[in-house]
């Protein structure tokens, strides 16, 4: 059994024109292997431009509780409609997508794989350029748990040398990939984005950041700039870093291997056509201990699960929005007071809601 390509030593190397793209379109996942993409390729050599995974690995970085054809070809056909676009000098823009072609494929010796290239519009800036591009070491976006946290770290990681930068809100929010009017008010958008990242940038990765309202203000003391002042992090505490990751994926291949029933092969499929692979990776498992929090930990983790596969896609990518989408159905739950079986209801009013 071959080890995972994922090492300490992997550097995403990133444009600076690629850190500007608005990512509103990407979940956590894409995000995840977009840099793990960027980590595995050498650009000096655009020959490295297809990369491959093994089907293990895959279902870790993209959060899968279980290998399903059918949810297989949805994930590949996402990453195949994620677009770029870069504004263009003197006005107007240019949009293109980011991946050609995905692939999922056995070699020879029986072991599956999922096989990624870049679209030929997107290598230039993949390969081949000679400035205006930062570094760093993977593990830093492994363990960050939203999308905004995650586009947080690259945004003032790319300006970690000088040490500052000074940003309009309305800028920060479309790199985050956050619609103008989410969080129209500062003080939710401070609490929910701002405040979430400074606490997991100082926890899982190698800087920190400070931040505070910066020049004039607009129409009624709205705050238009912010200045980060952004500062190597040398205390930060890695409890489950790359290192576990890597383990888990490998002994998550073991157990597939050592079970002949339960080896992966897409021409023996369950009834309910999911593939005989792999269980929950670890990031699942945290995922639905943090939702448990969000129903006051009433139901098992069972029932947990259950509400979770029912929760809406536009809520069930990025574990904040989950964590709140469900607290607020438990919510207006208790405000009800059913006489009927409480998790019965619940379990309704979320099916309800996408009906």
């Amino acid at each position: 059994m071959s080890k995972s390509g994922l090492k300490k030593k992997y550097l995403v190397t990133k444009h600076n024109a690629l850190n500007k793209m608005r990512t509103g379109n990407m979940t956590l996942q894409e995000l995840r292997l977009f840099s793990i993409y960027l980590s595995k390729i050498n650009p000096e050599d655009m020959n490295t431009r297809v990369v491959r995974f093994p089907l293990v690995d895959f279902q870790e970085i993209m959060d899968l509780a279980r290998l399903h054809i059918d949810h297989l070809q949805s994930v590949a056909d996402s990453l195949l409609k994620k677009t770029i676009t870069l504004t263009e000098e003197y006005g107007g823009f240019t949009m293109f997508q980011l991946f050609k072609t995905f692939k999922m494929y056995r070699d020879k010796g029986g072991q599956w794989f999922a096989e990624i290239d870049a679209h030929d519009e997107a290598l230039p800036l993949m390969f081949d350029f000679k400035s205006h591009y930062f570094k760093y070491a993977l593990w830093n976006t492994l363990r960050l748990k939203s999308k905004n946290q995650f586009r947080m770290y690259e945004i003032l990681k790319q300006h970690e040398k000088l040490g500052a930068r000074i940003i309009a809100v309305k800028d920060l929010k479309e790199q985050l990939g956050i619609n103008e009017n989410d969080y129209p008010q500062y003080k939710e958008f401070k609490r929910r984005v701002l405040d979430v990242g400074q606490k997991a940038l100082a926890e899982y990765t190698d800087i920190s950041y400070e931040y505070e309202p910066y020049g004039k203000k607009g129409r009624g003391g709205k705050i238009l700039e912010l200045k980060f002042t952004i500062t190597k992090n040398k205390d930060y505490v890695d409890p489950l870093g790359l290192d576990k990751f890597i383990d888990f994926s490998d002994r998550a291949a073991l157990e597939c291997s050592e079970q002949n029933e339960q080896e992966i092969d897409f021409d023996d499929i369950d009834e309910n056509g999911n593939v005989r692979a792999t269980g929950r990776s670890w990031m699942y498992e945290e995922r639905i201990t943090f939702l448990m929090d969000a129903c006051n930990n009433e139901f098992s983790r069972e029932q947990i699960v259950l509400l979770f596969d029912n929760l809406p896609d536009s809520v069930k990518h990025d574990e904040n929005d989950s964590h709140d989408y469900l607290q607020s159905k438990y919510r207006e739950m208790n405000m009800r007071k059913p006489s009927v079986s409480r998790f019965g209801y619940l379990k309704k009013m979320i099916n309800d809601a996408e009906a």
